[in-house]
């Protein structure tokens, strides 16, 4: 955007400048000369006025309204912060730095919640930047800590550290985590620090030492408070900043908690830190989107793995070095990588939180991501939940098709070829001068690539769980359809009990306008020649349609719900031979007839509860 302004701008000023030029020969005639300067100069000052205002008009007009709203002129931020931001290439602030600025340089209390990846370091870290440097006193050795900054793991501390280091050259800014050396960090201590950042471990071990001083904070953050003030984590953080807060009173430290998720019990836990009036920012709300919206060589990151070690891993990844990242949950927090496109979950976490900060590591300060989320039939609760709760919506994508297959390892066979010399080539020629002759150059060539790509031959797939043997059908309905048993009257009806006995893994399409089911591959044809003088339209869909009842798993559901219906006949039939017995074997019969329909409603509404009871399959 800045180079389309400034061209158009320039190519003003050339414009403008040739009708000074015109102008200034037209007047030389009739005008004293000395009247002619003021006017020439009087005429380009003015022109050049209205440029630079017709370039701030369409300056102006280009800015978006987060971007005005975010204008660094609206916040009392020094211009060497300004520079130091624009070096890691912030020109404005984000949402949730708009929010917080204010509060936070007016010190008050303040619960902060935004999606991640929006900037929520940079929120508290630019306003006590600014407050610091704006009330600083002199510089002595082994001054105590003025602001703490509390993180869950050593990958988010390191990234907060590094935020505040980038925008602050005149204060002191150290990280203690464990995994490192004790000795470097006690010299930081001698040698005064001015803003702490830490994991709970690492701090609590040099205030029990002795050699950590804490009783001198201004600003208390707790970065992931979720996490933070977990079961695991709030006994350790009470422990580190007690010393520093008062019971009730006004005096203590600013108060800062700042996550993408604030459960309500955060809410109670936190207010026993924070003043009794606290500023409170929510960009997320119960009903909005929190997760995050917008292979080469591969490196894993765990909490196994030593500290160094895993520095250097995340510093090649950062760098480019590497293309992919196996990590645990380690790596799902505070690790702010702008350019990760793509996110895959092997399986649906256990709570929602998770699932936000795993996804949130793409899509980060208005970038756009891909999260992927892998899952089993027993595991789609999982993700019901996660939509509910995190407000997103899955697009569900079926396992990949033949078609897929072969179109992908065509692709990746082409691509082989280019490394292929062309000396190499020359010993070839012959030998496939003789194969087009033999086969035609089309036929030749697509051998060749089937080969190279190691797919001489392709075995169906069923569409509905990618296991081999099986190719998918659907049957569509003329009108919408209760349930999957109306299919499967139409089967018994139009087919024979062994064609019928083939069936498995029926799924009711969306719109309740047909199913689609599996059928052995050897199968398959002998199942379409029967198939005629119907209604219902059967074919082999090249793509997994949308599934309105998806398949559980349960590889007797099928068998269930065929025998279903001769089990209900017989029900009947058995009440209704009882009844025609006189006496008391009629009443026999009544009861037995009543029996048989409760029977049967029972096998009807157990089957209809699992089918409704069922949602979209997620094939995240």
């Amino acid at each position: 955007m800045r180079e389309k302004l400034n061209g158009d701008t320039e190519e003003g000023f050339n414009r403008l400048s040739d009708e000074f030029s015109k102008s200034r020969k037209s007047r030389r005639k009739d005008l004293p000369n000395g009247d002619i300067e003021y006017e020439k100069k009087s005429k380009r000052v003015s022109s050049l006025d209205n440029a630079h205002k017709s370039s701030d008009n369409k300056l102006e007009e280009t800015l978006t309204r987060e971007q005005k709203e975010g204008s660094f002129s609206n916040f009392s931020i020094s211009e060497e912060t300004i520079k130091l931001l624009k070096g890691r290439g912030v020109t404005y602030l984000f949402p949730i730095q708009v929010k917080t600025f204010g509060p936070i340089y007016e010190g008050k209390d303040l619960i902060a919640q935004a999606r991640t990846g929006t900037g929520k370091t940079f929120s508290f870290a630019i306003p006590l930047i600014e407050r610091l440097q704006r009330n600083q006193e002199t510089v002595k050795k082994s001054r105590s800590p003025k602001v703490l900054v509390l993180a869950p793991t050593r990958e988010l501390a390191n990234q907060v550290a590094k935020d505040f280091k980038d925008i602050t050259r005149k204060l002191s800014v150290a990280c203690f985590y464990g995994g490192t050396s004790y000795q470097s960090q006690i010299n930081h201590i001698r040698n005064g620090i001015d803003i702490l950042v830490g994991t709970p471990g690492r701090i609590k071990d040099h205030l029990q030492s002795g050699r950590l001083d804490l009783s001198k904070l201004r600003h208390v953050v707790l970065d992931e408070v979720d996490q933070m003030l977990d079961l695991g984590f709030a006994e350790q953080v009470e422990d580190i900043i007690h010393e520093s807060y008062k019971t009730d009173s006004e005096d203590n430290p600013q108060t800062l908690l700042f996550s993408a998720t604030c459960p309500q019990w955060v809410y109670k836990v936190a207010k026993k830190y924070m003043k009794s009036r606290y500023e409170q920012v929510d960009l997320v709300g119960k009903m909005t989107q929190k997760a995050a919206t917008t292979v080469e060589n591969a490196q894993c990151l765990h909490g196994d793995i030593a500290q160094s070690q895993r520095e250097i891993t995340l510093k090649g990844f950062r760098e480019g070095s590497f293309k992919v990242l196996v990590a645990t949950n380690v790596a799902a927090r505070g690790l702010d990588i702008p350019e990760v496109d793509l996110v895959i979950q092997s399986s649906p976490p256990q709570d929602v939180e998770s699932y936000i900060h795993r996804s949130g590591r793409t899509g980060r300060a208005g970038r756009t991501g891909i999260c992927i989320c892998f899952y089993q039939p027993r595991e789609r609760g999982q993700l019901r939940y996660v939509e509910q709760k995190a407000g997103i919506t899955f697009k569900r994508v079926g396992v990949p098709s033949t078609m897929d297959l072969v179109k992908s390892k065509s692709m990746d066979a082409i691509r082989s070829l280019a490394s292929v010399s062309y000396a190499a080539v020359d010993f070839f020629r012959p030998s496939a001068q003789r194969l087009i002759e033999e086969k035609g150059a089309v036929d030749a060539l697509a051998a060749a690539l089937a080969h190279i790509s190691g797919a001489s031959s392709f075995e169906p797939r069923s569409l509905i769980t990618s296991d081999k043997g099986f190719v998918t059908m659907t049957l569509e309905s003329p009108e919408e359809i209760q349930d999957v048993s109306c299919a499967w009257k139409e089967l018994n009806r139009k087919l024979s009990s062994n064609a019928v006995s083939q069936v498995t893994r029926m799924c009711l399409l969306k719109g309740n306008m047909g199913v689609c089911f599996d059928v052995p591959t050897i199968e398959s044809e002998s199942l379409q020649a029967e198939w005629h003088d119907s209604d219902w339209i059967l074919s082999v869909p090249a793509k997994l349609p949308e599934i309105e009842e998806y398949y559980d798993g349960n590889t007797s559901s099928n068998s269930r719900q065929r025998s279903g219906w001769s089990s209900g006949r017989s029900g009947r039939s058995g009440g209704r031979s009882g009844g025609r017995s006189g006496g008391r074997s009629g009443r026999q019969g009544r009861q037995g007839s009543r029996s048989g329909s409760r029977q049967d409603g029972r096998r009807r509404g157990g089957r209809n509860r699992s089918r409704s009871g069922g949602h979209k399959r997620n094939f995240d």
